[in-house]
């Protein structure tokens, strides 16, 4: 069923709304969960969906997510036409780097071409989520589509986060509306998940390619065909309940924050121990997750409460509650870490406090220190998200003194820091 279409991953956005954590690193390739890359779920989903013809549009700071992709997704042999490769802009039909979703696309058609599947999925790289897109081929074909969105409900409050899908009772899209301020009811919101038939995908790029536009396609490719062709929706939802599935679009701190908690619930809604859909990574050759009591002065026993502790971590005599941590990171002796998420190789000093805060990966933590317990004193040295979320920047040696003119360059693109 899959053997006639070619996925497309959208991975060229600069990712500025979930800036420090892109500061280094392309949004896909932010971590997330402890051991995965935010890739991983999308090209997870197509590896359980049966795709085998895979490209991921790559543009700013891809080094690490090309790395990514060379040391753990190398699993195919393009000698018998299965593929996951990075492709960079070209500048095959002009001198500009992708100017947008669309563009991006649009650049790649010789590549598209040289395949000639019958379907294009085109999906981004940094949403959260398990699909097979069987499912939404099969609804695809069954109803003579030539552009197929998945969408998901959700409540009219958020629909100024979404682009707005308005359907007939046969699931044909009727209007199309970007991030309108609100919406009555509980209305469709696109996924960024589209099947295009080939020819149709090659007529609409060509005619947007001629236009002063953003070059996107919830902006300007669905609308404009919106009446002139046959475009549907492909609600995302339970079978048996019409209940939405999970799905989660992480661009912002928030976003990417409230997800990863959503992981430590009892019943979490985001299943990654499923064995019939694995989530696929690279893991690095990490020593066993270990915990000790301290050994400097009294002993204190660790303790680890509703936690998710990767490969590699040593916690000496500290408190883990409600947190996530990636490989390798050490916590010393009377230290706290409290709804957190601390990324790889972070260093946490005896005594440490952190709550409600986002670690990159080997940034330093001194001894004594507290973060995410003082509001005022957090803004004066951090960068704190409008919902008191800490992020402390990759490599940052935490000390003491006012730290925010250094972080200045971020302040404009974090979204609610104050």
């Amino acid at each position: 069923m899959m053997e006639d279409v070619v996925a497309l991953i959208l991975c060229g956005g600069k990712g500025e709304r979930l800036s420090p954590l892109t500061r280094d690193r392309a949004k896909p390739a932010v971590p997330f969960a402890g051991i995965y890359r935010l890739i991983d779920f999308t090209l997870s989903n197509c590896i359980n969906s049966g795709l085998r013809k895979i490209a991921v549009l790559t543009q700013y700071k891809s080094a690490s997510l090309e790395r990514h992709l060379r040391m753990g997704w190398n699993i195919f042999s393009e000698e018998v036409g299965d593929f996951i490769i990075p492709l960079p802009p070209q500048k095959r039909v002009h001198e500009d780097w992708y100017r947008g979703t669309a563009d991006a696309v649009y650049q790649n058609i010789y590549f598209i071409d040289k395949i000639k599947p019958e379907e294009v999925l085109i999906l981004s790289g940094d949403h959260v989520y398990a699909m097979d897109y069987r499912d939404m081929l099969h609804f695809h074909r069954a109803r003579g589509a030539e552009l197929t969105v998945g969408a998901i409900p959700v409540n009219g409050n958020q629909a100024h986060q979404f682009g707005i899908i308005e359907t007939d009772r046969d699931g044909r899209i009727i209007g199309f509306r970007e991030k309108p301020p609100f919406v009555s009811g509980r209305p469709f919101a696109s996924m960024g998940v589209y099947i295009f038939n080939r020819q149709t995908l090659y007529k609409q790029l060509e005619e947007d390619s001629s236009r002063n536009t953003p070059h996107d396609f919830g902006k300007d490719i669905i609308p404009n065909m919106i009446g002139k062709g046959q475009a549907y929706a492909y609600p995302f939802v339970d079978k048996t309940s019409g209940k939405p599935l999970y799905w989660r679009d992480v661009g912002t701190i928030e976003a990417y924050f409230e997800a990863q908690m959503d992981l430590l619930f009892p019943h979490s809604p985001l299943n990654l121990y499923n064995a019939r859909w694995p989530i696929r990574t690279y893991q690095g050759q990490f020593s066993p997750a270990r915990v000790v009591p301290s050994t400097d002065g009294v002993p204190q026993v660790a303790t680890i409460v509703n936690s998710i502790i990767s490969p590699g971590c040593l916690i000496r005599g500290a408190v883990v509650e409600n947190s996530i941590l990636s490989p390798e990171v050490q916590i010393d002796a009377n230290a706290t870490v409290r709804e957190s998420i601390i990324l790889e190789g972070v260093r946490m000093g005896a005594g440490a406090r952190v709550r409600r805060a986002i670690i990159d990966k080997f940034a330093t933590i001194p001894a004594g220190i507290d973060i995410g317990y003082d509001p005022v004193r957090d803004r004066e040295r951090f960068l704190v998200s409008e919902t008191g979320i800490v992020v402390i920047p990759r490599g940052e040696n935490v000390s003491s003194d006012a730290l925010l003119p250094k972080y200045a360059p971020f302040l404009s693109n974090l979204v609610g820091v104050k």
